[in-house]
């Protein structure tokens, strides 16, 4: 998998998950729960706006020293013990995990849920040498056996109900079971036991890394992941070069605010820190460790003033309370980071050219920003891609010939006025049962589903002048 996740056109994409009703009543009872059971927690936490503006700071301080405290990181694993590698693209980073898995003779490999290797599109590439590779978190495991794709950060199956689910297990791996989540949860965990003792290779993302003693900190809510960084001889652990913390101190306020924000809970059920592999007498962890770390146009995000999307703690706040994420769900954004969160960092890690629809698939409304624990002003940088995207001339051309349009007429107030006169005579000839006679571009899109009032046949100043005569 890469960050795109479709090659579908975002209309074809948007019209699909419109109607796709299993994928929209999941969505929206995820919204509802995880909404209300994370204002709950903060509220029981308390004071949490100005959590909110410790955890700013936190990030805004690492992202402003990041390249100390990445040396500082470096240093520290190989002191551990560890190797570091830093990849400046997702090429970069697949060779590297690719040669060191040829190096190893891997035959299985096992991996937890992370992000960023799905940017990357790590999977493919082990899998083109004749790997195995098992995504070990329930959600990304039946995924991987149905051919399909994430549509959620941390919900990555959000988009299928336990039918589904059933069906696809039914199908793939002979299950015969109940179609209850305990059954089925049973069966997956029986079936990828065997695995965990068989891996050679261990593959994890990384939450948080801890730059004064070179710790990785992994959140989970299973377990799995415990099992795929100590079980197989080698672990390697990928991390996007943004995810730093100075020390445990910060990383206990921002696990604070993650665990709140992505599933409203205290903790998750699992919180591991890692430093570097087994030292001599332990009986527990990998022989080696292998810390890779992956540019893939961040610094350029960095000296952007894109910055503080930087900041992201991967919580998926934004997508629980984004109202076009529950029309079109994870898969209407066609990028392996859906959302506001997506609509942002997608087209800057894939280019406009890419996804130039997804700062469109907003109305702007500010709801991602008020619960955002690091405070990201999302809404105000999709605006900000928008105007970037009229300077770079990526707009629709329709929509341009149209802004220019409008921009002529306005600037010339005799065409304006016998525009605007012979536009409110004929109007009502053009207007039908609600609807245009015909209409293109944006038009068409935006009386789709709406009515337009007949009209009256005089413009707003007609009958403002003529109000007095009637």
């Amino acid at each position: 998998m890469s960050l795109k996740t479709s090659q579908l056109a975002f209309k074809d994409r948007v019209n699909h998950e419109v109607n796709n009703e299993i994928m929209r009543k999941a969505v929206v009872k995820a919204q509802e729960t995880i909404g209300a059971n994370r204002q709950k927690m903060v509220d029981e936490l308390g004071h949490w706006e100005e959590w909110r503006d410790l955890s700013k700071q936190i990030r805004n301080h690492v992202l402003a020293n990041l390249d100390a405290y990445l040396y500082q990181l470096s240093e520290n694993v190989q002191k551990n013990g560890g190797k570091v590698y830093f990849a400046e693209t997702a090429e970069e980073a697949r060779e590297y995990i690719r040669q060191v898995a040829l190096e190893k003779n891997a035959k299985k490999i096992v991996k937890s849920k992370s992000m960023v290797t799905e940017e990357i599109g790590l999977n493919e590439t082990l899998e083109k040498e004749g790997m195995q590779v098992i995504e070990t978190d329930l959600g990304e495991y039946l995924l991987q056996i149905s051919g399909d794709k994430p549509s959620h950060i941390v919900v990555p199956a959000i988009h299928k109900d336990r039918h589904q689910i059933r069906k696809d297990l039914a199908e793939k791996l002979g299950y015969q079971g109940e179609e209850t989540p305990e059954d089925m949860t049973r069966f997956v965990r029986e079936k990828i036991r065997q695995d965990f003792l068989e891996a050679d290779i261990g593959i994890s993302g990384c939450n948080f890394a801890v730059a004064e003693t070179g710790s990785v900190c992994l959140v989970t809510n299973e377990g799995n992941l415990r099992l795929a960084t100590t079980l197989p001889k080698t672990h390697i652990a990928v991390m996007g070069m943004e995810r730093l913390a100075p020390t445990f101190q910060e990383v206990d306020v921002l696990i604070t605010m993650l665990a709140r924000s992505a599933v409203g809970a205290k903790l998750t059920g699992y919180n591991t820190w890692l430093t570097g592999p087994r030292l001599e007498g332990e009986t527990d962890g990998p022989e080696e460790f292998h810390l890779v770390i992956v540019d893939n146009g961040r610094s350029d995000i960095l000296a952007s003033e894109f910055q503080e999307v930087l900041r992201c703690i991967r919580c998926g706040a934004c997508l629980n309370t984004c109202p076009a994420y529950r029309q079109i769900g994870g898969h209407g954004y066609g990028s392996i980071y859906p959302g506001p969160i997506g609509a942002v960092i997608s087209p800057l890690l894939g280019g406009y050219d890419e996804f130039k629809e997804l700062p469109y698939a907003c109305s702007l409304c500010n709801a991602c920003n008020s619960v955002c624990p690091v405070r990201i002003p999302l809404a105000q940088l999709i605006s900000k891609h928008r105007e970037k995207m009229v300077e770079l001339g990526k707009t629709p051309t329709m929509e341009q010939l149209s802004i220019f349009g409008f921009t002529f007429a306005n600037s010339h107030p005799t065409l304006w006025k016998v525009g605007v006169n012979m536009g409110a005579k004929f109007a009502g000839k053009l207007i039908k049962n609600g609807k245009p006679a015909f209409s293109v571009g944006a038009l068409a899109e935006w009386t789709k589903a709406r009515d337009i009032p007949q009209p009256e046949g005089e413009s707003f100043r007609q009958w403002f002048n003529n109000r007095g005569k009637n």
